[in-house]
This record gives structure tokens, C-alpha cells and sequence, in this order.
């Protein structure tokens, strides 16, 4: 059950970069607005990752999973009947909860029924079910935001949660919480909370005081968080044990970084295809579906061979390829072949599925049993906060280059600029997330006991 969670929450976040144009036609949203509706989901699911996990390891993982699924479709059912743009900004936010719940425990219940030599295989399927809805989002989402409107991918993705739910509460056998009966940190989710609103909302309002005071407010309370956590007798993250631990640090370093330099790829060529080239939301769905087919047939691959060798070689090949790819993205021009663009999102989805399968069988071998729904909200909070600061940091250089405009015929050059500068910012990130990747020495595929 936990694959088909990870199939249909995708789907629907990369329908939704499809249907973003259509919604800004509806509601005059400015290009920043509209990222908004991206940004506002992601940092809702980065902010309750953490408690989410803890919570499960002390009263179940199923209970959070099917919970969350169940959130995660009314807060999609709410915003396919939004008539406003607050309202949707708000559904997407409880959207977000549901699926930070689901995020923090689907890979902490597939670790659990794995075995020692097959965690690689089931990761990689795991994977490669995420990029299958990837994969159907632009093509599938594109028809029916153009035959029935966007709307429709919201109220898809309510119909898949509720069918997650309803298959996960009849499939899944109920666990003994291994932390049951220990305390929830509660200060320690509050100075995480804050922490993340504070740095990621900040991020996208610098360089104006506001930011700088969010900024500096979230910088403030992630150091407190930490010394916090040392200190705590039940930890929302056991930061002494973990710190031990070279292959979780650097493993989870390197998914932060590279879905921060990677994430607004999507997002950015989406745009370009739309309003500079022209093309429809079918025709964009079609070049943009490149890249995850080639990572849902990459992620199997990697994730088997991550269970016969030190699964950072493999991440970090991937990360070192994305490089290179976003160094050619830089370079994006008015009338760029599309051919050209469609081979460098191949070899972009061949990056990104060395890298996915590998690294999360690094990070969820490095750690004991009892904190896999810990270590699995962890690297999903890498991942979600890497996809909001990358959003963050797009939203930043757009709004420097755009203002609060609409993204029309007379500041195309201007988008142009900003998107190049994006592409070019996010290869400087990427490099020093394969240093990262390569930090983390020969991790090998066994739990550590130190970590657990």
C-alpha cells in the first residue's frame, strides 16, 4: 500500500506543475503566485515530517499512514472545489499535512518487511512507483486539465487517497510501536516548526526586512532545535545518536542538497514551454514525461545493484551527471531544439535514478529498527525542505527579475534571464552535493547499531 501512495501523491504534484498556468489564468495569478501553490504544500508536508515520525514509532505506523492518506484527500477534495485563491492556498496546506504523515512512514513500513538482501529491490520498486506518477502526471494530467480542467487533477488525487486508505486499513497488519509509551517532544516540534516557516517563507520575501527578520527567526530556532534535542529525554530526532553516524549525516546532506538544486526544474521548464515556446499543456506534458519514464526504469536497476555495492558510488555518479545536465539548462535559449531539451531530460532522469534508490537504502541501512520511522521522516524531510528551498530559491530570482508581474509577451527576456540564472545557481548546488555524496565513505547495505 505504501507503493500506491507513492505512486498517487506524485502523480498529482507534477499534474499540478501542468495545470499551474491555467490556474493563474483563472485566479490573475502572477508567475510568483503561482508558485505559491507549490511552495505552500511543500513546506506544510517539511514542517510535520519529523513530529509525523516520531508520533508513528510510538503508536503505530499504520495508524499515521492511513491517517495521513486520509487528510491528504480532503485537503485535495477542498481544493477542487476552491473558488478562491486563499482557499486553495489553504487546502493545499492541509494536503500537505496528510501527506507528511504518509511520507513518514510508507518507507519505514517497507523497511520493515524487507529483508537484509532485498532492501535495495523493494526501495528501488518503492522509487520507481514514485516515478511512475511522475511519469503520468504532465501526460495523463495534461488531457484532463485540457479536456475537463484543473479541477480534475485535485479531484483525482482525493479519489486515490480515499482508495489508499481504504486498501491499506484491509492490507496492512498493525505493528508494536517500538517507542510506544515514551513522550512526544513537543518544544523540540516547536522550534522545528518555526525554524522551517521561518527560513523557507523568509527565503522567498528576502531581500526585504521581513525576510531578513524570518531568516534570521528560523536560523535562530533550527540552533535551538538541535541544542534542544541533545538535551531532551524523548528527542523528535535523536541528534547524539545519529551524529555518530557519518553514513545517515552524509547520506541525508546530499538528498537536502540535491533536491534543493533540482526540484524547480520542472516548475522552470514547464513555464518555458508554455509561454515561451507556446505550447499547449499536452504538448508540455509530453516533453516534460521524459524524465521520470527514464527514472522509473533507471530506480529498479540501481536500487538491486545498491544491495551488491557501497550504494554511494552510485549516488554519487548521479549527482556528478546532474551537474553537468543543469550546467546545459543554463544555456536555454528562445528557440533551443526541443529535441535537444528532451535529451537532456533523459539523461537528467538517468541521473536522478542513480541517485534516489541508492542514497535511501544508504540512509535506512545506516540505523536499527527502532528508528526507522524516525530515519524515514528524516530523509523525507530532506527531501521535502531540499524541494521548498529550491522552489525558494527560483521564487527569489523570478520575483528579482519579474517583480509581482504576470509573465507576459514583453517580459519574456526577463523570465528567460531569471531561468537561466536558476539553472546556473542550482549547478553551483549540485556540485557540492556530490561532495557531499562522496563523504559519506563506503556505507554499506546492514544496519549499524549505533544508529538504532
Amino acid at each position: 500500500m505504501a507503493g500506491v501512495a507513492s505512486f498517487a501523491v506524485p502523480f498529482m504534484a507534477s499534474a499540478i506543475n501542468v495545470a499551474l498556468p491555467s490556474i493563474g489564468t483563472e485566479f490573475s495569478l502572477s508567475a510568483v503566485a503561482q508558485g505559491w501553490i507549490v511552495t505552500a504544500y511543500i513546506l506544510a508536508t517539511a514542517v510535520g515530517l519529523l513530529p509525523a515520525g516520531r508520533i508513528a514509532d510510538m503508536v503505530g505506523k499504520k495508524e499515521i499512514f492511513v491517517l495521513g492518506m486520509a487528510v491528504f484527500a480532503l485537503g485535495s477534495m477542498v481544493s477542487a472545489l476552491s473558488t478562491s485563491y486563499a482557499v486553495l492556498l489553504a487546502s493545499r496546506i492541509v494536503a500537505g499535512i496528510g501527506s507528511a504523515m504518509s511520507f513518514a512512514t510508507g518507507t519505514a513500513i517497507l523497511m520493515s518487511v524487507a529483508s537484509l538482501q532485498e532492501r535495495g529491490r523493494v526501495l528501488g520498486w518503492n522509487v520507481a512507483a514514485v516515478y511512475i506518477g511522475l511519469s503520468l502526471g504532465p501526460t495523463l494530467g495534461g488531457i484532463i486539465i485540457h479536456e475537463l480542467g484543473w479541477e480534475w487533477v485535485f479531484g483525482i488525487g482525493a479519489l486515490a487517497g480515499l482508495l489508499t486508505v481504504v486498501l491499506a486499513a484491509w492490507a496492512l497488519k498493525r505493528e508494536s510501536a517500538d517507542s510506544r509509551g515514551e513522550s512526544l517532544d513537543v518544544t523540540g516540534a516547536m522550534f522545528w516548526c518555526v525554524a522551517l516557516i521561518g527560513l523557507l517563507y523568509g527565503l522567498t520575501r528576502l531581500p526585504m526586512p521581513l525576510g531578513i527578520a524570518l531568516v534570521g527567526l528560523g536560523s535562530f530556532c533550527l540552533a535551538a532545535f538541535v541544542w534542544w534535542e541533545y538535551r531532551s529525554k524523548s528527542p523528535l530526532l535523536d541528534v547524539s545518536a545519529f551524529s555518530q553516524n557519518p553514513a545517515f549525516i552524509f547520506s541525508n546532506l546530499a538528498a537536502l542538497i540535491n533536491y534543493s538544486s533540482t526540484m524547480a526544474v520542472v516548475f522552470l521548464l514547464n513555464l518555458y514551454l508554455q509561454y515561451q515556446r507556446g505550447l499547449t499543456v499536452r504538448q508540455a506534458g509530453l516533453i516534460l514525461v521524459i524524465q521520470p519514464i527514464v527514472m522509473t526504469i533507471v530506480s529498479p536497476i540501481s536500487g538491486r545493484l545498491s544491495d551488491r555495492i557501497a550504494p554511494g558510488k552510485l549516488a554519487s555518479t548521479g549527482m556528478a551527471l546532474t551537474v553537468v545536465v543543469l550546467v546545459a539548462f543554463s544555456f536555454l535559449g528562445r528557440d533551443t531544439s526541443l529535441w535537444l531539451l528532451g535529451a537532456g531530460l533523459a539523461v537528467l532522469g538517468l541521473c536522478f535514478g542513480l541517485f534516489s534508490s541508492p542514497n535511501m537504502n544508504a540512509v535506512m541501512s545506516s540505523v536499527g529498527k527502532k528508528h526507522y520511522g524516525v530515519a524515514s521522516s528524516t530523509l523525507a524531510t530532506m527531501r521535502v525542505v531540499g524541494q521548498a528551498l529550491s522552489m525558494g530559491i527560483t521564487t527569489l530570482i523570478m520575483a528579482l527579475y519579474l517583480g509581482s508581474a504576470k509573465i507576459t509577451p514583453d517580459n519574456l527576456p526577463a523570465f528567460m534571464r531569471s531561468m537561466r540564472v536558476a539553472f546556473a545557481v542550482s549547478a553551483i548546488l549540485c556540485v557540492a552535493g556530490t561532495f557531499a555524496s562522496m563523504s559519506r565513505g563506503r556505507a554499506k547495505a546492514e544496519p549499524l547499531t549505533s544508529g538504532g
